[in-house]
């Protein structure tokens, strides 16, 4: 086994280390205490082709695949997780286009992503609805040659800054089978009908934006729909083991930032007159944390190659590395606090922001309680 990155990604990895050392960093408290989305960031992102890394050649992007896209958000959760998500989300609902959108809705709705002219994303979530994504109760008629769409969508990431949004919804409500009768359609948000409210007050992740969607008669053209009419669950089930790979690697990145800072910190910090990273307790919290996100570096990146080569254990390997990486942020950057003492316990130190970023990890994308119910399925052989 070859463990070892390539040239090529070792070079991406320390472009994206310089970028963030010299565009994140230095204005994260800033975006995280205003709550603001980074739009100059993403911008300098876009010029430098970082922002829809997955994205195909032909239509703009760079063609990373999902191991390249692990390195890249890994780095940049390091330096920030609330802007690293904004520069990593542009391209949210993307999946959909690339593996079922006709040419023409790749080249109109993936280019200006790859380019930095628009941001996206995908409306799944609902007030009611999480975990049970069958449950969506968003609605879209057929009426000529459109489709009316009604309904509400909770928790969209780049909800009320995004052009165009992928919506999960009922577009056959009387088809049989609990999985059936769902469809993904493309929703512009410059659509009459369309309103989008910001969602302020959040744990962290706080330039992330985040609103919800209301979906009010908004009539869009039959051309907007991805992929095939009824099939939309069963569509967007197949990119949970890409994006809970993603989810992997913004635990480990997060576990990094706040294991670096950790270490950093016992360096300079003096107690009984050394520095308290010469104590036994500190460095057995230091040995422990970065253990721990070694381990889940590896299991994350076996994941990203399972995903990439269709491997038959990647639904296994996708949720046991979202599962285990997103329990070490949260333990890592709890532990990074407790190395600061109070000084980590206020926004003069980024392990503060880091704690609050990294339990996030355990939420979106499918809760802990979800991957490990994903798991014990998989090891019986079961479907949904």
């Amino acid at each position: 086994m070859d463990f070892e990155l390539s040239d090529e990604q070792e070079q991406l990895k320390q472009e994206v280390q310089r970028f963030a050392e010299n565009e994140v960093k230095p204005v994260a408290k800033e975006y995280d205490v205003e709550e603001k989305y980074p739009h100059d960031v993403v911008d300098k992102a876009a010029d430098m082709g970082l922002l829809g890394a997955q994205i195909p050649i032909e239509y703009g992007g760079a063609g990373y695949s999902t191991l390249d896209l692990s390195i890249i958000i890994e780095e940049l959760f390091a330096a920030d997780p609330g802007i690293g998500l904004c520069l990593t989300s542009t391209g949210f609902g993307g999946e959909a286009i690339m593996e079922y959108g006709t040419d023409e809705q790749k080249e109109e709705y993936l280019a200006p992503i790859a380019s930095g002219d628009a941001i996206m994303g995908a409306a799944i979530s609902e007030p009611d609805t999480g975990s049970d994504v069958s449950s969506v109760s968003t609605q879209a008629e057929k009426d000529g040659d459109e489709w009316v769409v009604n309904g509400n969508k909770m928790w969209i990431t780049n909800g009320s800054v995004g052009d165009y949004f992928v919506v999960l919804c009922q577009t056959d409500p009387d088809a049989d089978g609990r999985y059936n009768g769902f469809s993904q359609i493309i929703v512009e948000s410059d659509r009459d009908g369309f309103t989008a409210d910001k969602i302020t007050g959040k744990l962290g992740i706080r330039a992330s934006d985040t609103a919800e969607l209301i979906l009010d008669d908004v009539r869009v053209p039959e051309e907007n729909l991805v992929g095939t009419r009824g099939m939309g669950f069963l569509q967007q089930m197949q990119f949970f083991d890409e994006t809970r790979t993603g989810v992997a690697a913004q635990a480990v990145g997060i576990a990094k930032g706040a294991a670096e800072r950790a270490l950093d910190y016992s360096q300079e910090r003096e107690q009984f007159d050394r520095p308290i990273g010469e104590f036994q307790a500190i460095q057995h919290k230091l040995a422990e944390m970065h253990t721990n996100i070694e381990a889940a570096r590896q299991l994350t990146r076996k994941s990203a190659w399972s995903v990439s080569n269709k491997d038959e254990q990647l639904t296994t390997l996708a949720s046991m590395a979202k599962e285990y990486a997103s329990r070490v942020a949260v333990d890592v950057a709890n532990e990074a606090v407790q190395i600061h003492g109070g000084s980590g316990y206020v926004n003069d130190f980024d392990v503060e922001r880091f704690y609050r970023d990294a339990k996030i990890t355990q939420i979106y994308e499918g809760t802990t309680e979800i991957q490990k119910n994903v798991i014990a399925r998989e090891l019986q052989g079961k479907g949904f």
